[in-house]
């Protein structure tokens, strides 16, 4: 069921495992076998899917708690020598990261006028965000809209907690969830100009506990795999834009989204457990020939850990929050942050009115620092924080004199990598978004006319579970940020705030 955002599908609670494989490998076969045998259900009823992929796909991620202590695995070696690449990166972080505790950017608004909108246009956006939350289809929410670097609005309306009426403000936190995502595909870039990866290498040289994945080939009614080796293994770039063949295990009634589910692969207590849990899972098909949204950015989390010699969260803090001013986002929620901390909300149709979601036990806990440090879906962030990442991929990987990556990585990021005949979510019984790529860790749009979008072609995106999203269109200089905190049921009649804000937005551009 869709929540007060119309971003989110509720996924089936109390999903049991049913695999029997018949593979080559003895070992995984009992291993799988043995899963149905020895793991306990997984409460899946708070996972939710975001819009753009509802009825597309099957698959969304949250994350789950962390052990803090820093990988136990040994860094592959590299072209650098290991401990004076740390050294570098570390003298680098700090020294780009004096200047800018202090950022300011985008404190204020700069006008209509001059970030190349109408006047009226953004009245219009501005009254048409409140009332959405005047309508209850949302508690609370902030928003922002830049262009050429000028904040054309940033505004907030409603409140943060409906339990002790928490007013939402413009440095409110929220769950971003899946806008996580892009930021760690930047962080793997990073380490991509350092000459750590290539496109084409195999996963599994990176990550050798994944040699002997093997493909589902088919399976019965009953739950039964017949599996096989793969052509090839799954490189970099498929692990990228999701057609590497993982499953994620929030949806699908198939063996392997029910193997992560029995194997709790998105409750690990680390990295290096997720990597050995999701290892004895079978990849879905074979590498490139579909889309399938899946457990690949939490792998690419554990990747950055491992090239880089830090801690996954140690190396976003050290080397790109910190440099950008993102003094918000990180995996927790500090203490003293506490009271800016944003709840989820959801319609109840008893009530007739919005209600704050309870805590519960098999939830994480946001002020827990030991939290699993999940690449897919794990971070806090604000409004202002989020908004300095933007604008460094507006800027083509800047941002006050700080460079994070090269122009040409930042295209690379914003630029289709499916094959020609594959659209994202498409697959063979899946036609796809149309005119919709994917490529490092964004949605693509690269034909908007078949999209149906007045975006220019180009635009890249992605959302959060909880309804937050964002959008860079590259044509017009200009992206946009709406922070909300909503999953479950929806007030019936509410609005696509999404399609409403971005028509406004086109509709008032200058020139």
């Amino acid at each position: 069921m869709p929540n007060a955002c119309g971003d989110q599908q509720m996924i089936p609670a109390d999903i049991a495992c049913n695999l029997q494989a018949n593979i080559q490998n003895p070992n995984k076969t009992a291993k799988f076998n043995a899963w149905k045998q020895t793991s306990q259900p997984w409460h899946a009823s708070n996972w939710c899917i975001p819009s753009h992929l509802r009825q597309l796909l099957y698959t969304k991620h949250n994350p789950l708690p962390y052990s803090a202590r820093l990988p136990q695995r040994q860094p592959m070696r590299s072209k650098m020598n290991h401990s004076l690449r740390i050294l570098l990166g570390a003298l680098l972080a700090f020294s780009l990261a004096l200047p800018t505790f202090a950022a300011t950017w985008p404190e204020s608004e700069d006008g209509a006028a001059s970030a190349g909108f109408t006047e009226e246009g953004m009245e219009e956006l501005d009254a048409a965000m409140r009332r959405i939350v005047a309508d209850q289809d949302v508690a609370g929410m902030v928003w922002l809209l830049a262009r050429n670097g000028k904040v054309a609005t940033f505004d907030h309306a409603g409140i943060a907690r409906i339990d002790d009426d928490a007013p939402m403000t413009r440095d409110s936190l929220f769950r971003i969830y899946s806008m996580t995502k892009p930021v760690t595909g930047v962080a793997l870039m990073m380490l991509h100009e350092e000459g750590l990866w290539e496109f084409d290498d195999p996963v599994s040289k990176h990550v050798p506990e994944f040699a002997d994945l093997q493909l589902m080939v088919s399976y019965d009614d009953e739950g039964n795999a017949e599996l096989a080796e793969p052509s090839r293994h799954p490189n970099m770039r498929e692990l990228l834009n999701h057609s590497a063949g993982f499953g994620y295990g929030l949806s699908g009634q198939d063996p392997v989204n029910n193997a992560f589910r029995e194997s709790r692969v998105l409750a690990s207590s680390d990295l290096d457990q997720l990597i050995d849990r999701v290892a004895e899972i079978p990849i879905l098909f074979e590498p490139g020939e579909e889309w399938y949204y899946s457990v690949a950015v939490d792998i690419q989390g554990y990747i950055v850990q491992k090239l880089s010699g830090m801690r996954f969260g140690e190396f976003l803090e050290q080397r790109m929050f910190l440099p950008l001013g993102m003094n918000d986002t990180r995996f927790y929620v500090q203490e003293q942050d506490r009271p800016r901390f944003a709840e989820v909300h959801n319609w109840d149709a008893e009530r007739g009115a919005l209600v704050q979601r309870p805590h519960r036990a098999d939830r994480p806990s946001y002020l827990d620092p030991t939290r699993l440090e999940s690449g897919g879906g794990g971070l806090v962030s604000s409004t202002h924080d989020y908004a300095r990442f933007l604008q460094m991929l507006v800027n083509e990987g800047e941002l006050d004199g700080v460079r994070i990556l090269t122009p040409e990585s930042v295209r690379i990021m914003r630029t289709n990598s499916l094959r020609d005949e594959l659209l994202m979510a498409g697959g063979p019984d899946r036609p796809g978004v149309p005119g919709t790529g994917f490529g490092v860790d964004f949605a693509v749009i690269f034909d908007p006319a078949a999209a149906n979008s007045p975006q220019g072609a180009g635009t890249y995106y992605w959302s959060g579970a909880a309804g937050t999203w964002f959008w860079i269109d590259p044509v017009y200089d200009m992206f946009w940020v709406g922070m909300i905190q909503a999953q479950g049921a929806r007030r019936p009649g509410a609005a696509n705030m999404r399609n409403v804000a971005r028509d406004i937005i086109y509709d008032s551009l200058l020139h």
